[in-house]
């Protein structure tokens, strides 16, 4: 550990390229056209990094990639860098192997598991917003060919039909299960109660990081990124009281003024015809809710594909984010090779409604 104060790890990696990096390239690869940046897995790359980060899988690193016609001189320049590597940089321990060198296409196949030439709107679908942030967060510090500016402008967000399949989805979501929150605690369950509550907080959550067009993280900073989204400030406070609310009347109330922020976010999108902006009675019980099955419908009707329309219309599931936040099943189609090529395949029979058999036999 660094005795200096602590620097943040895209500041650090940044003058590490400088010093370091560069110089050598400069020296051994004058006329290479190449990039160099911080992305992948990390909490420095999101930005979220604190000292306690410094303890495993940090430090002085950078990416360096080549064009495909260079792709020869991707092994020497790997083992070119690991014998470069100093053994500490600003007081920070350097890892041999850290720095890599690769192509673009590469980078992507490893890191997403699929094709990347060759995106389809199911693998959009199926790819985590974590790993989108693996590419479109972290620093670029020299992109010679702007090779690195391309691959983040394509990546910047998911593609309109896909965007408004997942708000579809989001607020199906919301409608499912706001008055089920209500149900069980006027039935005496404020346990469970409580624990639906838990789940729509999140969901709301989910929500805004879409509407404001933003991927959200994996658990660990999922809160401290909505934190700075542009509604977390009138959002907070509402959320915080239906999570720690002891009574269902009174997440009733927290929720229903969450809901008017809410629908009031979506009418400002344009997508569709102006929502409520009130909750209103459900049935002819002692509930109010937002209706959000209700506003899905009318966000699949703005779907102008007409698969992904078929698709809303018949499997509104959302992306692997909304099916499903087990660590091991998001992550299953993002390992490399043959595994993550399959599982991913895996997963788009979701949406396709047919068996990895019946897949077989048609492919």
């Amino acid at each position: 550990m660094a005795e200096s104060p602590f620097r943040k790890g895209i500041e650090l990696c940044r003058r590490y390229h400088r010093d370091i990096i560069e110089p050598f390239m400069a020296s051994r690869y004058p006329h290479l056209a190449y990039s160099s940046a911080l992305l992948g897995p990390g909490s420095e790359v999101l930005g979220y990094d604190t000292e306690m980060s410094a303890d495993h899988d940090w430090g002085p690193r950078v990416g360096l990639f080549v064009s495909e016609s260079d792709r020869e001189r991707i092994q020497p320049l790997r083992q070119a860098l690991d014998r470069l590597a100093p053994q500490t940089f600003e007081g920070y321990a350097v890892e041999a192997g850290k720095t890599v060198a690769t192509t673009v296409t590469a980078f992507l196949d490893d890191l997403l598991a699929v094709d990347s030439a060759r995106l389809d709107p199911l693998d959009w679908l199926t790819i985590p917003s974590q790993s989108l942030l693996e590419i479109t967060k972290g620093a670029v510090y020299r992109d010679d060919s702007g090779q690195l500016a391309a691959m983040r402008r394509r990546f910047r967000y998911y593609p309109h039909d896909i965007w408004l399949y997942m708000l579809a989805a989001g607020w199906q979501r919301i409608g499912q299960e706001e008055h089920l929150m209500l149900r069980s605690g006027y039935a005496g369950d404020e346990l469970g109660s409580a624990v639906i509550a838990s789940r729509l907080v999140r969901d709301v959550m989910n929500l805004c990081f879409l509407m404001e067009r933003e991927y959200a993280p994996y658990p660990k900073w999922f809160g401290t990124a909505f934190g700075r989204l542009k509604s977390a400030a009138p959002l907070l406070p509402l959320l915080w009281s239906a999570q720690t609310a002891t009574a269902w009347k009174e997440r009733e109330q927290a929720f229903n003024d969450a809901y008017r922020i809410l629908s009031g976010m979506h009418n400002q999108l344009g997508l569709t015809a102006p929502v409520p902006e009130a909750a209103s009675a459900f049935y002819d019980r002692p509930f109010r809710v937002m209706d959000g099955s209700s506003v899905a419908s009318l966000l699949i009707e703005r779907i102008e594909d007409a698969g992904i329309q078929a698709l809303a219309r018949t499997r509104l599931i959302g992306s692997i984010d909304q099916i499903s936040d087990n660590t091991d099943f998001r992550m299953m189609a993002t390992r490399t090779q043959k595994d993550g090529r399959r599982d991913r395949s895996g997963l788009q029979h979701l949406y396709r409604g047919e068996s990895s058999s019946e897949a077989d036999e048609v492919n």
